[in-house]
């Protein structure tokens, strides 16, 4: 087995989901991580409110014995801004995801969308908690991924919290540590200029592939990739 990931100084790693999924989606960049000598993990988040959800992923960065990459898609974006405060994490990696700023919220970022933009098929809520048209997942969320699998996903969604939509930021972390993120150009559900916009306000090192917002699942060899640049860029700058 190959050890980069432990030559190069940091070597554990933090996997945190987006909405309307578990984290079992990682599973393909957590096997080339893992077999290039990573130490990951992946966060299970109930996503029903960021608070929880931040308080989850910190008890699982908590867990890591020395410095972390934390690594958000989507909503997970949000959870690692605000989680990514903890003194373990070294490093951001955005995949497709928000970043928000201070006082922002998933909420507040996708209520002005550009003319022309696509809309996420979410369905009107029920009883607090969101899903997509199971009908239009492939299309919208997971493009690039085979019909089977995204007809699993689609019967599998997790309900995600209109609480957690609201959570708000208090010290976005992107502010004092080191960002990439990468940007999907066939993105259905955050707009590729969105993720551009965001990307550039955090300061963040970006990298776009062409790819749907299920990125992860679809091509976890460029998730892994930029991971591993990230890892080794902090190492580099720490000598």
């Amino acid at each position: 087995m190959a050890m980069e990931g432990t030559s190069n100084g940091i070597k554990n790693v933090v996997l945190v989901h987006g909405g309307f999924v578990d984290g079992s989606g990682w599973e393909g960049v957590f096997r080339i991580l893992n077999e290039n000598g990573y130490d990951v993990t992946v966060v299970q988040n109930p996503t029903i409110s960021l608070a929880g959800d931040v308080a989850v992923t910190k008890r699982a960065l908590a867990a890591q014995d020395g410095p972390a990459i934390l690594v958000g898609h989507s909503y997970g974006g949000v959870v690692i801004t605000e989680a990514g405060n903890h003194p373990n994490v070294a490093g951001l990696v955005y995949i497709a995801a928000f970043a928000p700023d201070k006082g922002e919220s998933v909420s507040s970022l996708i209520k002005d969308p550009q003319p022309g933009a696509p809309v996420p098929p979410i369905l009107p809520p029920q009883d607090g908690f969101l899903f997509l048209d199971r009908a239009k997942l492939h299309a919208s969320f997971a493009a690039d991924v085979n019909a089977d699998r995204a007809a699993f996903m689609a019967v599998s969604q997790v309900p995600w919290g209109v609480e957690a939509l609201g959570g708000e930021i208090t010290q976005p972390a992107w502010r004092t540590k080191s960002s990439w993120y990468l940007v999907t150009t066939e993105d259905k559900m955050i707009p590729p200029d969105a993720q551009r916009a965001m990307s550039k306000r955090a300061g963040s090192t970006v990298v776009e592939v062409k790819g749907s917002h299920a990125i992860y699942e679809s091509q976890p060899k460029a998730v892994a990739s930029l991971i591993e640049q990230a890892a080794k860029s902090l190492a580099l700058a720490a000598r």
